[in-house]
């Protein structure tokens, strides 16, 4: 367990998947937990859970944001971590196939998201008692390295995600602000949205095997596994960690496997 005691986090996507999975761990770890996202009913029983606290949020807004800010300084006082992982892959598709609102609606919640997610978790954190300190952690992914042509949006959004990470770690420091900014880029994670898929597969053994054969460790990674990564760049562990990218992918992204 990382040690997060007197911490206050920020997870964006809170309500399932990676996101859920940061908010048990978070907590759990000691944490005062807000997450955001958009399913109300599944909020309320991860905040039954965990005593973490909800507000209904979406990534890409403004004016979202500024009512997350005022929570955050009413109700906690300070923030020392912030989870940008709200993500979507709806609508995506080819260079030929994808419409220009389906483009945008991705680059809104998966790029500009996550740089208002910053944005405001810099500004927050510059404001802590006791002097300016976090840590600022993205959710990107192996497609940024191993790009889908069918998922153009994501794959770009995600690659930009790293851009992204690296220009607030370098920011951060030469200001002088001990803000740190991270990425992980997870592989395939057995996520609900996975196991539905599967599930409704006509063929769930053989699709199971199709998403476990893209690990050489012949698996699909698990939500706990990445939370515990976020954790522990969450930490006061991870403090000369800044500007980098975790791959946590079961060396998907490694090398050629071979024939």
């Amino acid at each position: 367990m990382a040690d997060l005691s007197g911490k206050v986090a920020l997870v964006t996507g809170g309500t399932s998947g990676i996101g859920r999975a940061a908010v048990r761990r978070l907590s759990r770890d000691g944490a005062k937990v807000l997450f955001t996202g958009s399913k109300e009913a599944a909020a309320q029983a991860l905040c039954e859970e965990t005593g973490a606290a909800f507000i209904k949020a979406r990534v890409q807004s403004e004016e979202d944001w500024a009512r997350v800010e005022a929570l955050v300084k009413a109700d906690f006082g300070r923030l020392d971590i912030a989870f940008a992982n709200a993500g979507t892959e709806q609508g995506d598709g080819s260079v030929e196939s994808i419409s220009l609102e389906n483009w945008n609606a991705i680059v809104g919640v998966n790029q500009t998201g996550a740089m208002l997610t910053a944005k405001t978790a810099v500004k927050l954190m510059r404001g802590n008692p006791g002097g300016a300190s976090g840590s600022i952690i993205i959710n990107a992914s192996m497609s940024a390295h191993k790009v889908m042509g069918n998922y153009m949006a994501y794959s770009v959004t995600k690659a930009a995600a790293l851009a992204l990470t690296k220009s607030i770690a370098i920011h951060c420091a030469t200001e002088g602000t001990p803000i740190r900014c991270n990425a992980i880029s997870p592989g395939v994670i057995e996520t609900e949205m996975i196991t539905a898929i599967i599930e409704k597969s006509g063929a769930p053994e053989a699709a199971r095997a199709a998403y476990c054969s893209m690990s050489p460790m012949k698996r699909m990674g698990s939500v706990d596994e990445i939370a515990a990564l976020v954790a522990f760049l969450a930490s006061d562990e991870a403090g000369f960690i800044n500007g980098a990218e975790y791959a946590i992918d079961g060396a998907s992204t490694s090398g050629m496997t071979g024939v």
